[in-house]
């Protein structure tokens, strides 16, 4: 959740370790180190070699892959085992987001990779740029990061590249109205262990712009431990269930929260930053009233 994430929500679905950000279990690649890697405030803005018309573009992450194969065709030459939009991107794959083939990028002799400062570990980073790669690496914490990150990106891709979609998703979330009422939300991204959003993360950005504070916006960590028994116990109005990293379903998660109005929302909508920025507030919006449409119904049968 690379302000999460963006993406680290989606992609990270990692072994939880030592690390106070850890991030969900069982899936291939592991934990970002304790190292933190260089961010837009410590590096130039790359550009590719001069003479290449698109240039040759690897990304890292998967909100970035896609958003680079809309606006500048013919430009990817890799991304990650992750990356699966557009859903034909036909690229050569590198591995995953936390465990890159470095190699295996240095010999498609890329102009630029895109990176994330969260998404992607900086010793895998550190080897590209020693091979004498530029590298850009995003961080993204809120909504207004994530436009001025993508505009960064696409114009580092191709000097003067400002898609549509990127217009459009600015103004949605600009012209927002203020929400009617606020929410406090618990938002789980896993299930064995429970794992929730914490502080700090782009997709508690855009649940609050919608209206739902994150009960857990406060904690230590970006992406907590909790037990159920706590999350149960922690007053929220809503649980709001993404499709990923964990895949929570009408069978798989509201049961568990007995009580609460359940949103299973699209987790590309709230955790991805792209294209998906334009349709998200809508998207996003109708679920959330789904959910409480769906609470009222059930205690006015009650009643």
């Amino acid at each position: 959740m690379s302000g999460t994430s963006g993406d680290t929500v989606r992609t990270s679905a990692a072994t939880p370790a030592s690390t106070s950000a850890a991030t969900p279990a069982s899936a291939s690649a592991a934990t970002p180190t304790s190292a933190s890697a260089a961010t837009p405030a410590d590096q130039p803005t790359a550009a590719p070699r001069p003479g290449r018309t698109p240039p040759r573009v690897v990304s890292l992450v998967p909100s970035l892959t896609e958003a680079v194969a809309f606006s500048v065709p013919g430009a990817l030459v890799g991304a990650t085992d992750w990356c699966s939009r557009p859903a034909d991107l036909d690229v050569v794959r590198v591995g995953g987001t936390k465990n890159p083939d470095v190699g295996r990028i240095v010999r498609l002799a890329p102009d630029l990779v895109v990176a994330n400062e969260e998404e992607n570990r900086e010793p895998d980073l550190t080897a590209l740029r020693e091979a004498g790669i530029e590298v850009l690496v995003t961080e993204v914490r809120d909504v207004p990061g994530a436009l001025r990150e993508l505009a960064r990106v696409l114009d580092a891709c191709r000097p003067g590249t400002r898609p549509r979609w990127l217009d459009e998703a600015e103004a949605a979330w600009t012209e927002l109205p203020e929400p009617a009422r606020r929410t406090t939300a618990i938002v789980p991204i896993w299930r064995r262990p429970w794992m929730v959003l914490g502080r700090d993360t782009f997709a508690g950005d855009v649940l609050a712009r919608l209206g739902v504070d994150n009960a857990y916006a406060g904690h230590a960590d970006r992406y907590p431990r909790v037990p159920l028994p706590d999350l149960r116990a922690a007053a929220a109005d809503l649980v709001v269930l993404p499709d990923e990293p964990y895949r929570f379903t009408a069978d798989d998660g509201p049961e568990a929260f007995e009580g609460l109005p359940c949103a299973l929302v699209d987790g590309r909508m709230l955790t991805w930053y792209g294209p998906s920025l334009a349709e998200a507030p809508a998207v996003l919006s109708a679920a959330l009233r789904a959910a409480w449409d769906g609470a009222s119904r059930g205690l006015a049968e009650e009643g």
